[in-house]
């Protein structure tokens, strides 16, 4: 596919990933990328030194900042280098690199302005992949709530294989975004609000003892912060309460 003179960047969010990291960027597929971005989050292990062995653009936090703040550095620095197409790729091969193409092709044809990539869109290969019963059930229950409260029709609004248009970032206030997981809801909520449009491409799915999963408790704390954001979400849109990080302007209709 031709990619139409677009700058595409692969942005790898990592903490502590000595294990997987060499095997996620070879399995990048570097005809598709223009670069590839890591953002190291005070790893104690040797996640920067082994990707910049591979070459590999590396920034590095001397603290812990969060898997938001990791983000925000990955999305900063594409953004400073010009790219037109941001493809963040876990750093533990959860989710495949080699499907990058499957994100990026509808974004190059103009069909969205982000790509999502979705384990539930085929509900049995969510479960045949190794995600658990109690984490299949919390993704499909709070699915259904953020769809009637966002409007976005999503079969998953918790996958972290997503590719952005530079500007659907540009137009995010994503720095007022949460430093921890629920990052990834905030700037769905943000999008809803900006009338940004997310397409999904179905994706296998992959626990296994590598992969960075968190656990029950954790998971726990994970939902009550997304029904938060979908409490502020509801309070800002009717006006009853406004929220800095909601606070963006109505895209234009095209």
């Amino acid at each position: 596919m031709s990619r139409n003179g677009k700058k595409i960047i692969a942005v790898i969010p990592a903490r502590n990933a000595a294990k997987t990291i060499e095997w996620v960027i070879d399995d990048i597929p570097k005809d598709w990328v223009d670069g590839i971005f890591l953002s190291d989050n005070a790893s104690k292990d040797q996640t920067a030194a082994l990707a910049e062995a591979r070459g590999i653009t590396v920034f590095r936090h001397s603290t812990d900042r969060g898997y938001g703040g990791n983000q925000k550095t990955c999305y900063r620095e594409a953004l400073k280098a010009g790219v037109d197409i941001i493809v963040m790729v876990h750093a533990d091969h959860q989710y495949d690199p080699k499907l990058l193409p499957r994100l990026v092709g509808p974004l190059l044809r103009g069909e969205a302005d982000a790509i999502f990539g979705s384990r539930m869109m085929i509900k049995s290969n969510a479960r045949k992949g190794g995600m658990s019963w109690w984490r299949f059930t919390a993704n499909v229950a709070l699915t259904c709530i953020e769809n009637m409260v966002l409007h976005m029709g999503l079969s998953e609004y918790h996958s972290g294989y997503r590719a952005y248009t530079k500007e659907v970032l540009r137009a995010m206030p994503f720095e007022k975004n949460s430093d921890n997981y629920v990052f990834d809801t905030e700037i769905i909520a943000q999008m809803s609000m900006a009338g940004f449009s997310i397409k999904e491409v179905p994706i296998p799915t992959y626990y296994f003892p590598e992969a960075s999963s968190p656990n029950f408790f954790q998971s726990m704390n994970y939902g009550l912060s997304i029904l938060l954001v979908m409490f502020k979400f509801f309070l800002h849109r009717t006006g009853i309460k406004r929220y800095a990080f909601l606070i963006i302007q109505k895209r234009a209709a095209s």
